[in-house]
């Protein structure tokens, strides 16, 4: 590429943010589109009716980057929550390192890596300090549970529990198979169609909001008993009805029984947060492939389909994601080698005679050479944060961030090895076939390439970062689904667009690759570095903005993105180092290399002393934190209340109507006289209610939680 088709593609895409931001400016201020750009602020129901005048409307401003930048990290975190902060700290972190040049960039990196990892320990424990009340910090995920013949799974985890944790287990909810839940609601939708039209269309009223299990409204379904009194009981005075109404009620018991099937797995609930935490700990039997225990994510952040996969699987979809995920990027060096190619099109034109005719004009070879490469690059790395969130799927997580955070590293990898590694071997066997030997020349290599892709990589910024920036604070894709929503499918009513959560998993491999390439870039090429600082100072305003008005929080990993932020940079340090090795062994300095490799070994030393220092708080809980913020609850009279919402804390089937609906409870008896349906309406919504009774406890329905036999009200002393 040479300097014309370079300034050509920044000139496009400058053109392009520079539209873009201007029509957001006016976007954001037509009533229509509230719901695209201020969907944060519609979650918390904050919005005020402020409706601007009709030429403000329509006249650009800046008002929203004032308001970005004047917000504090305090409203940040409130709003978005730390992995947000996270994110914005990570684009901080790049704006102030890339100002530095080789030693004086390791130090104030390493130095800035080291306060900013302390800083979000701090802010990590004061996150896990903070959430008293979360249920998460009592309730351990048991899978693997092995198999009786004679015995249920709900009753072989009441035995395990009360035999070797008497003094905290309280009790436990199964997990069932969802399949067969959603066929018993399909079952139950079908034969509460041929009673709606009865005289309890005019008790139900008009609302056709259906429970979560039965298919039926919140108030459609009564008690209904084989039992002639409870049926007298009923608003039902046909005989004839009440005939049909208890053959439905039978006909529902038996699909009960016969389709709900439990899972190897269970949510076991606990007095305290250390018990819980030494219990998820723990070896639970000489096999390890049995009774697997591990903290259960928060209740909303549960990925409950995936907790029926069996334990013995995991690691052959984890074998079958990795390999998938090594053959898509081999199949991806297809279009690299096509935009490689582009990009070094006056050297092809030997090879391929007929694309001189198309290079004559002289703007056709600038916008071939300089803008389409990374135009096309970028349009075929769009299916790539899909793909591995689809990897990451099908590995079973137990939790969606958990999911999310495994597809940002699948992301990270790819554009590592694809856009900057493969990028510059694949020009490198363009130009140079054959000088590549042995890995010793790796440094070289990298030295004599990466200086001619200064360009290409400039131009990937300004398209991919820029360019992005702006699309990312227009929204074009929930901008057209609003039009659609508003204009053909005719729905006014704004509340009723749901918004999204923030990409971390797309947005952060994105800040760590233009990391990568100002590292990398500032000793070989530091004229990219101004076109980054744009870009970190507009990403920085840009996605304060989006935390603060677009996006919405549903579900916290509770800081752990920060490891990744950290190995990444850690490794494009050393990259760094290694590469201006290569450069002062081609010089012929030796004297310059001696001192580079006491740089390399202190940046790996200090890479270590973060991860014994660090990284413990990260991947457990602190047992000093768990035992202090117990023993508050305890003094403070608040462990009965945390107890208490254990029971309707996980839920795997909810209610969607109003009225919350509670579960339907298979008690079987042995005369078989006693069969009835469960009020949807009048009972205690949640998960269930546990046995407390000194009797052996039956077996639990759907969602419901089964007791030990003594009442968790009362924690052991």
């Amino acid at each position: 590429m040479n300097l014309s088709g370079f300034l050509t593609s920044a000139g496009i895409n400058c053109a392009i943010c520079v539209v873009l931001y201007l029509l957001y400016s006016i976007l954001r201020k037509q009533p229509g589109n509230v719901n695209v750009y201020f969907g944060q602020r519609l979650a918390r129901l904050r919005l005020g009716n402020h409706d601007p005048s009709l030429i403000d409307r329509f006249v650009p401003s800046a008002s929203w980057i004032l308001k970005a930048w004047k917000t504090s990290e305090e409203e940040i975190l409130a709003i978005g929550g730390l992995d947000a902060v996270v994110f914005l700290r990570a684009l901080v972190f790049r704006l102030g390192v890339h100002c530095f040049a080789l030693y004086v960039i390791s130090c104030f990196a390493c130095v800035l890596l080291y306060f900013e990892y302390k800083s979000i320990t701090k802010m990590r424990l004061a996150h896990v300090t903070g959430s008293h009340s979360n249920p998460s910090n009592f309730t351990v995920l048991v899978r693997a549970i092995p198999r009786s013949s004679g015995e249920s799974y709900s009753d072989l985890v009441t035995k395990f529990f009360s035999d070797y944790y008497a003094s905290s287990y309280i009790s436990h909810q199964m997990v069932y198979r969802s399949r067969t839940v959603q066929r018993l609601a399909s079952k139950a939708e079908k034969m509460y169609k041929m009673l709606k039209f009865s005289s309890t269309q005019q008790q139900c009223g008009s609302s056709f909001i259906r429970c979560g299990l039965c298919g039926g409204t919140a108030n459609s379904l009564k008690i209904v008993s084989r039992q002639s009194e409870n049926v007298e009981r009923s608003d039902f005075g046909d005989p004839d009805l009440r005939e049909k109404l208890n053959h439905a009620a039978t006909s529902i018991v038996k699909v009960l029984r016969s389709l709900v099937q439990e899972c190897a797995a269970a949510l076991v609930f606990f007095r305290t947060r250390y018990a819980a935490f030494v219990a998820s700990q723990a070896l639970q039997s000489p096999n390890p492939m049995l009774w697997v225990t591990d903290l259960a994510p928060e209740p909303h952040d549960l990925c409950w389909k995936n907790l029926c996969i069996p334990y013995k699987l995991l690691w052959i979809r984890r074998i079958a994601s990795l390999l998938a995920f090594i053959v898509f990027m081999f199949f991806f060096l297809g279009p690299v080698s096509l935009v490689t190619g582009l990009a070094s099109l006056d050297k092809l034109q030997n090879t391929f005679p007929f694309m001189r005719r198309i290079l004559k004009r002289k703007f056709m070879n600038q916008l071939v050479t300089g803008y389409l490469p990374s135009v096309i690059l970028i349009l075929f790395l769009y299916i790539v944060p899909p793909l591995m969130m689809l990897f990451s799927v099908v590995e079973g997580y137990l939790s969606r961030s958990g999911r999310k955070r495994s597809a940002c590293l699948k992301v990270l990898y790819f554009y590592i090895w694809n856009v900057f590694f493969a990028n510059i071997l694949v020009g490198s066997v363009i130009e140079r076939l054959g000088t590549f030997s042995s890995p010793k020349d790796v440094p070289s290599l990298l030295a004599k390439v990466l200086p001619q892709k200064a360009f290409f990589f400039m131009t990937y910024v300004l398209t991919s970062g820029w360019a992005s920036l702006a699309f990312e604070v227009v929204q074009p894709f929930s901008l057209l689904c609003n039009l659609f929503r508003r204009f053909i499918f005719r729905k006014k009513d704004v509340l009723s667009f749901s918004a999204m959560s923030f990409p971390f998993h797309t947005e952060i491999p994105r800040v760590l690759l233009f990391g990568l390439l100002g590292f990398t870039f500032s000793i070989l090429a530091p004229l990219i570095l101004p076109f980054l600082l744009v870009y970190f100072c507009l990403a920085y305003l840009v996605y304060r903005n989006q935390i603060l008005n677009v996006y919405i929080t549903r579900h916290q990993s509770g800081g752990l993105y920060w490891p990744i932020v950290h190995s990444a940079t850690i490794f494009s340090l050393l990259l760094t180092q290694i590469i201006a090795l290569g450069v002062f062994g081609i010089k012929k300095s030796p004297v310059a290399s001696s001192f580079t490799i006491p740089l390399i070994i202190c940046t790996l030393f200090f890479n270590m002393y973060c991860r014994q220092r660090f990284l413990p708080i990260f991947k457990n809980n602190v047992v000093q934190v768990l035992i202090d913020m117990d023993r508050q609850d305890e003094q403070g009279g608040k462990l009965e209340g945390i107890h208490e919402q254990l029971y309707s804390a996980y839920c795997q089937f909810p209610s969607t109507s109003p009225t919350l609906c509670t579960d339907v409870s298979l008690n079987e008896h042995e005369n078989g006289a006693d069969d009835k349906l469960q009020d949807l309406e009048g009972n205690k919504p949640g998960l269930g209610e546990a046995s407390s009774s000194g009797n052996s406890p039956s077996k639990p329905g759907l969602g419901e939680a089964s007791s030990s036999g003594s009442s968790p009200s009362k924690p052991d002393q």
